[in-house]
């Protein structure tokens, strides 16, 4: 039997374990334990197929590759997610910043953070840590 319980509509929790079991070892020190990967070394930091980005976690869409951009910062950016509802964000005040974290609305999973120093039209860069993504190209 799964450890695997569903909360609210559709969310997901699991237990440690079974975390630990389905997921990488990176993944589940980002989407578990809120790293970050070292910047411009993530799987889709240069990626540039179209799709769809989805939650390692979970599976759920977070974001398409045309709101994807190069900011710079060394980590996939993109101007908006999927829909509003894939994700939740949450004040982060760890390492001496103030800063919005970004998360799976699904498993709560750690996605990375919202910056308002993105471009038009939305004027935001959700910077996102490769490891909480996986691509499904189109």
């Amino acid at each position: 039997m799964s450890d695997t319980k569903t909360t609210s509509p559709g969310k997901i929790e699991k237990s440690e374990a079974e975390w630990r079991k389905e997921l990488t070892p990176m993944q589940y020190a980002v989407l578990r334990e809120k790293a970050t990967e070292r910047p411009y070394t993530g799987e889709y930091e240069y990626e540039t197929r179209p799709g769809t980005y989805v939650c390692a976690g979970c599976g759920q869409t977070l974001f398409e590759s045309d709101t994807k951009f190069d900011s710079g910062c060394g980590w996939p950016s993109f101007t908006a997610p999927a829909q509003a509802s894939s994700i939740d964000e949450e004040r982060d005040v760890s390492h001496g910043m103030i800063r919005t974290e970004v998360l799976c609305s699904r498993c709560s999973g750690h996605l990375g953070h919202v910056f308002p120093d993105g471009p038009g039209p939305t004027g935001l860069r959700y910077c996102i840590n490769s490891a909480a993504l996986k691509l499904q190209p189109k």
